[in-house]
């Protein structure tokens, strides 16, 4: 009688088992940081002691999240895969001979288990999903903007007015008869498009909208507005759904070089509440258009964003 395996279980024993690995890592790190240096190479370096045991404590972290966390806490293992890997290739610059061979050594094994953290996080994406595409992934946020319900409503209707806060989107360019176009930068900067329509709406309460046949993308999305208690405006729900461009190994991607769906969405939300209740969005002088969260530890002291000029440098 052939046996079957839940996958779930399968996944979930996998991310206990680089949950022990985190350990076995971290704790060598933190108590014999000198001993590790010499293994990578980095024993020529005065502060490579210091670095070591900051990540052998952010191992035992990964490891206790993966032992006793939910299984997508894999995820910080690839992330922090991607710091070690970058700090890796920097130790290469100005070293030779048995020292580069043993950041070399150390790089490789450093890239065999970022693989396995990988593969991991990707099995638990499809133990949710289930197999091939994610599915449509759903995504759910909310903020309270101190405007009037109609007010929001007749902006975000506005569907050229998007852009404004989704920076992840380039251009949306209404076309008649509740079909627009709407143009995109997916993960690694790569530029998706798609046609859309009006599926559903309520003024002042509700607009729902969904990709059409051939998009780059399938999406949908809905937003509710509601008056929000206290007479404090409006309480401004959104829900998307959509499939991730490259299928599970497109969000492994995206996500190992920090481009967050979830925190997207927190974050237009966030602009949106600035431009109805300011008329500007805050953005770092360091990043005024950057959306991925790598660049966004480079964020200098917050301004207003200046305001857009029209092709002859007027302000508009």
């Amino acid at each position: 009688m052939k046996s079957t395996q839940n996958p779930e279980r399968g996944t979930g024993r996998l991310v206990r088992g680089l949950g022990v690995a985190s350990l076995g890592l971290g704790v060598p790190m933190l108590l014999r940081p000198d001993s590790v240096a010499r293994f990578a190479g980095v024993d020529d370096s005065a502060s490579a002691p210091a670095l070591i045991r900051v990540v052998g404590a952010r191992e035992l972290i990964h490891a206790a999240l993966c032992l006793v966390g939910p299984q997508r806490s894999v995820w910080t293992r690839v992330m922090g895969d991607a710091m070690d890997l970058a700090v890796l290739a920097a130790a290469m610059e100005g070293r030779s001979g048995e020292r580069r061979t043993r950041v070399n050594v150390a790089t490789a094994a450093v890239a065999g288990i970022a693989l396995a953290d990988v593969y991991a996080a990707v099995r638990t994406a499809r133990a949710q999903h289930g197999r091939g595409k994610p599915g449509p992934l759903t995504l759910e946020a909310s903020t309270t903007v101190n405007r009037s319900p109609e007010d929001v409503y007749a902006f975000w209707r506005d569907l050229g007015n998007l852009p404004s806060f989704m920076l992840h989107l380039e251009e949306v360019t209404p076309k008649g008869d509740d079909t627009s176009h709407w143009v995109a930068r997916g993960p690694l900067g790569k530029k998706v498009s798609w046609d859309a329509e009006i599926t559903s709406e309520d003024p002042g309460r509700r607009l729902a909208w969904r990709s059409l046949k051939g998009a780059d993308v399938d999406n949908a999305g809905t937003v509710h507005f509601a008056p929000a208690p206290g007479d404090r405006g409006t309480e401004v729900r959104v829900v998307l759904h959509y499939d991730v461009p490259g299928g599970l190994a497109g969000r492994a991607v995206a996500r190992l070089f920090g481009e967050e769906p979830d925190q997207q969405v927190r974050d237009d939300l966030r602009r949106f509440k600035q431009v109805m209740e300011t008329g500007d969005i805050v953005r770092s002088e360091i990043l005024p258009h950057g959306t991925e969260a790598k660049r966004q530890f480079l964020q200098g002291p917050a301004q207003a964003a200046s305001a857009p000029t029209s092709n002859d440098g007027s302000s508009r």
